[in-house]
């Protein structure tokens, strides 16, 4: 379907540590992998995925760089059986991962772990039917939350997926109009404060599947998306545009 997000990228210090942190403890295994001369790029996901499944990617640079995390991303989230919660939570915490927010602390809705290099990872509950630990959305942080739904809306077509409004932040989540319950979604965090973030590095993208790269493309520089990236520059494989935050969004033909 075009539209739905692909995978989403975030850059790791040791390879082999992350990847065995989540082929452990999520049952991920690799779906692909890109060798280039100054990086390498693995896919991840659960065995079984949905054909509107997204994937993990993960981007290691072979230069031993360090990262900042910055604020203006925010977390992955996993899926987890409903009533499952606290078990799988206990299963983490007896694999020695790191004991983040534990389902009391949220409720009994939710909890969080991190991996070996602090990304933060939500586990929430949903229809038991979806793949266990598959991913359900991704959360970044924007300042203006009109601005932020407008940009989904017009340049993606995306749709309002559900909300949540606190006394201090909202929280909206996007996805293209039609998608199946197995698509992840983008969260987009507003906090009323009018506080702004810093960007970071050790996180990347988001990546969106179009049917055609160059008709996707055009389509967006029709509606006055930002062109970052284009198709050209990227050997017509793919092509990046940013919202107005700043955050990258890939465009890939798969």
């Amino acid at each position: 379907m075009s539209g739905v997000l692909d995978h989403v990228m975030m850059r790791v210090e040791d390879l082999e540590e992350s990847l065995e942190w989540y082929t452990t403890h999520l049952n991920y295994e690799e779906k692909g992998r890109w060798e280039a001369d100054t990086f390498t790029n693995v896919y991840l996901g659960p065995e079984e995925m949905h054909e509107e499944g997204a994937m993990l990617e993960l981007t290691y640079n072979h230069d031993d760089r360090t990262y900042e995390m910055g604020d203006a991303w925010g977390h992955i989230a996993v899926r987890v059986p409903e009533g499952e919660l606290e078990e799988h939570y206990q299963r983490l915490m007896d694999e020695g991962v790191e004991d983040y927010r534990d389902p009391e602390s949220c409720g009994g809705r939710y909890a969080f772990v991190e991996d070996p290099d602090g990304h933060e990872v939500e586990i929430v509950q949903r229809d038991p039917d979806l793949p266990t630990w598959s991913l359900d959305h991704t959360m970044i942080r924007v300042e203006d939350a009109d601005e932020a739904i407008g940009f989904w809306t017009r340049k993606f077509e995306y749709e309002h997926d559900g909300r949540w409004e606190s006394d201090t932040f909202a929280n909206y989540f996007m996805k293209p109009e039609g998608a199946s319950d197995a698509a992840m979604t983008v969260e987009l965090t507003y906090n009323y404060d009018g506080r702004s973030y810093t960007m970071g590095d050790a996180w990347g993208h988001l990546c969106v599947r179009a049917d055609d790269l160059h008709d996707y493309w055009e389509t967006l520089m029709e509606r006055e998306a930002e062109d970052y990236r284009d198709p050209a520059s990227c050997d017509d494989r793919y092509a990046f545009t940013t919202d107005q935050d700043g955050h990258e969004i890939e465009v890939l033909e798969p």
